[in-house]
């Protein structure tokens, strides 16, 4: 089946998982090769590949995905990479979605695939997308998204995990106040609040599940 374009405006909660739940990004050195590939093809101009643009320049100068900039696919309002799966939440830019995501499995695959020398797929399907239509289910998507380290019990506290956006909200007022407006709490300490109260609950929830699929 033929997937649908992604809507330019809309959000989307959008995930992998690699095969057999293999720790792609179990190494934090993996996990941020990935996070700069998401931040280097989201540019339409760009034409080098990953793998060669490092071969020239030797390293990567990341500064924040989070951060909108001009000839973007799509606006990142928030992320975590998990050992064996990642989540992304984002706004659709420009509609062609599948092109950029496409970029950079591939480039990732790639790579991880020379690093082990290994041969064969790396994620297990396809990415999933949800669209998100209202403001709660937005509000409950980015909380569930940090929350996923602590719902596995990675860590205590989601600002723990490096490998998340999380951080970046409750440190730096500037994300929520100017340039991720999209998220209805403007204060970095009602959004701690708000994601926190709910770490215990969404853990339980995670455990109650794995107890029924065992």
């Amino acid at each position: 089946m033929r997937r649908e374009k992604l809507v330019e405006g809309e959000i989307y909660h959008i995930c992998n998982k690699s095969i057999a739940n293999f720790g792609i990004f179990n190494d934090i050195k993996n996990g941020y090769r990935f996070l700069y590939t998401l931040d280097y093809y989201n540019n339409q101009l760009v034409k080098t590949s990953f793998s060669d643009y490092i071969n020239i320049k030797g390293s990567y100068e990341y500064d924040n995905v989070l951060f909108p900039r001009e000839n973007s696919y799509l606006k990142f309002l928030g992320f975590c990479i998990m050992p064996d799966h990642y989540h992304l939440l984002v706004k659709i830019l420009i509609s062609d979605f599948s092109k950029y995501i496409s970029k950079v499995e591939n480039s990732y695959s790639k790579f991880f695939n020379a690093k082990f020398k290994r041969k064969g797929p790396l994620w297990q399907s396809r990415y999933r997308s949800v669209w998100i239509k209202s403001n709660e289910q937005l509000l409950h998507v980015h909380r569930y998204i940090h929350l996923n380290p602590t719902s596995s019990g990675l860590t205590k506290y989601p600002e723990e995990w490096i490998l998340s956006s999380y951080k970046d909200f409750i440190k730096n007022p500037e994300f929520l106040n100017e340039k991720i407006k999209e998220i209805s709490i403007s204060n970095p300490v009602k959004y701690k609040k708000f994601v926190e109260e709910q770490r215990d609950y969404q853990k339980r929830l995670k455990q109650i599940k794995n107890l029924l699929l065992e």
